[in-house]
């Protein structure tokens, strides 16, 4: 979820839509404190593939709609201890989302930090990507706990939060599976 440019209907039209999409998404818990959503799709490729264009192809899958700059292909990956899913920005800025605290291709990214608006509102989270095999394909479990303090309660970020990482992690499976990320 980087920069959330939607209306609340468009958010629950957007809601709406993607559930009728192969991915089972849902706000895990909520609370004034906090909350955490967790994502479970299959995709039709082995784990380190699924990994690489997770990690590689960030600018493929994740909706430019959701980005400070306007255009995914700015977001890159350093899939190390200590590296940074950061965007680049057109005026010669930068932004770092979160850091990577966790590689283990093909299995496991762990991230710390808060993805886009959560950043001005005294965030912060943890993102598992854990990548098992499953079949002929991998089962992608993502998990994101937040936590931090707005006065309505941070349990308001958890629906916007669920779409946003919902919509990008069906368009990482489309565009696997299909070769282009579902539409915007």
């Amino acid at each position: 979820m980087l920069k959330l440019r939607h209306s609340a209907p468009s958010v629950a039209i957007g809601a709406v839509l993607l559930s009728a999409m192969p991915v089972r998404a849902a706000v895990a818990d909520s609370a004034a404190n906090g909350f955490t959503v967790k994502l479970e799709l299959n995709i039709q490729a082995p784990p380190q593939e699924v990994y690489r264009r997770v990690v590689h192809d960030a600018g493929d899958w994740w909706n430019s709609m959701h980005t400070f700059s306007g255009d995914a292909h700015n977001l890159s990956i350093d899939d190390k201890a200590m590296g940074c899913f950061c965007e680049k920005l057109p005026s010669g800025g930068s932004v770092r989302h979160m850091e990577v605290v966790y590689a283990d291709p093909g299995k496991k990214l762990v991230f710390s930090g808060a993805l886009g608006a959560l950043q001005s509102i005294a965030a912060t989270g943890s993102m598992t990507i854990q990548f098992a095999a499953a079949g002929d394909g991998t089962k992608l479990t993502v998990v994101y706990t937040v936590t931090g303090y707005v006065p309505a309660g941070m349990n308001t970020w958890a629906a916007p939060v669920d779409s946003v990482l919902t919509e990008q992690f069906t368009r990482l499976k489309s565009l696997i599976e299909n070769g282009k990320a579902a539409p915007k």
